[in-house]
């Protein structure tokens, strides 16, 4: 498993040297020869593709294989995944330098122009946590995803930058759970759907995508509708200087909070913890399940890493 996330995360072929160096430095110890053996068993499955000289590549199979045998060890992956994002932060809103945390979704090429214009609404009414994106063509790389042939990548911010820039300011904040916020009259009113976070091995958001459970475009023209939204709390003595960071995020282009709550007081129908302050926080994919609404199939890597805020620029601009 450990060779195969290796070769996922490259876009040229790898052979046993730099797979035994890269296996070192995530703790794993062995030697070329052992990394051989393996990728002979893996080849027999078909799991790699060997290149001749040049090495191996993972192989559809293999990236299938991967998802699907690490499934029982990914319980809660999701919410220490956004834990690590949050820490791997380093953006300052005011500066407006440092890594972000992203999401990232790829089209095929030929329905990009397309995608872009069925995602124009959601970005322009503000339903996602920013509108500042990055593209990347075949065998670029968007935070951990190298683009495949064929497709053109977008990077999306994602609403585990807020988590981390309150972290950074000294503010823990609690990640609960991804859910379908229904809004009536451009407010935000229930929860229809919920996926804790810490229960689940899939992203919520990928879930609700990929079950066609929004209604995005809606929401963006109309102001009712159902879209991708997170519940996330902080202590309620950190109110005041949470205002302020979320003020200066948002003259950053960063836009995520929805609504903040009272002390101890529910938010859009939802209990909050004694002491504890909830935040509605827009999905960071809304604009993708807009798309995929339209028709325009997608392929989706939440959370997928981090990536120089200086790379991002205007949706508006594209």
């Amino acid at each position: 498993m450990a060779i195969l996330k290796v070769l996922s995360e490259s876009s040229e072929p790898l052979g046993s040297t730099i797979i035994a160096r890269e296996l070192e430095s995530h703790g794993f110890h062995l030697s070329e020869r052992t990394v051989r053996y393996h990728l002979k068993i893996t080849d027999e499955r078909g799991f790699t593709r060997p290149l001749g000289r040049d090495g191996r590549m993972i192989t559809a199979e293999g990236l299938e294989e991967l998802h699907s045998a690490l499934i029982p060890e990914q319980v809660g992956f999701i919410s220490e995944r956004i834990d690590l994002l949050a820490f791997l932060t380093t953006f300052d809103p005011v500066s407006r330098t440092g890594q972000v945390p992203i999401n990232t979704s790829l089209f095929a090429k030929e329905r990009f122009g397309q995608a872009l214009e069925a995602m124009r609404d959601a970005f322009a009414a503000r339903l996602c946590a920013s509108d500042l994106v990055a593209v990347a063509s075949e065998g670029e790389k968007l935070g951990d995803v190298v683009v495949p042939e064929g497709r053109v990548g977008l990077a999306t911010v994602c609403s585990a930058t807020i988590n981390g820039v309150l972290l950074k300011a000294g503010i823990p904040m609690d990640s609960r759970f991804g859910g379908v916020l229904e809004i009536r009259n451009s407010e935000p009113r229930r929860f229809v759907a919920i996926i804790n976070y810490s229960g689940s091995s899939l992203d919520p958001s990928e879930a609700y995508l990929r079950a066609r459970m929004t209604q995005v475009r809606d929401a963006a023209t109309k102001g009712t509708g159902k879209i991708l939204a997170n519940f996330r709390e902080i202590p309620a003595i950190a109110r005041p200087l949470a205002e302020g960071i979320f003020s200066d995020l948002s003259q950053a282009g960063i836009h995520g909070v929805l609504r903040m709550g009272e002390a101890s007081q529910p938010v859009c129908q939802i209990p909050t913890g004694l002491n504890k302050v909830g935040v509605i926080m827009l999905g960071g994919m809304n604009p993708i399940a807009a798309a995929e609404e339209a028709g325009i199939e997608t392929e989706n890597f939440s959370e997928s890493g981090t990536l120089d805020f200086e790379r991002l620029t205007s949706f508006s601009k594209l």
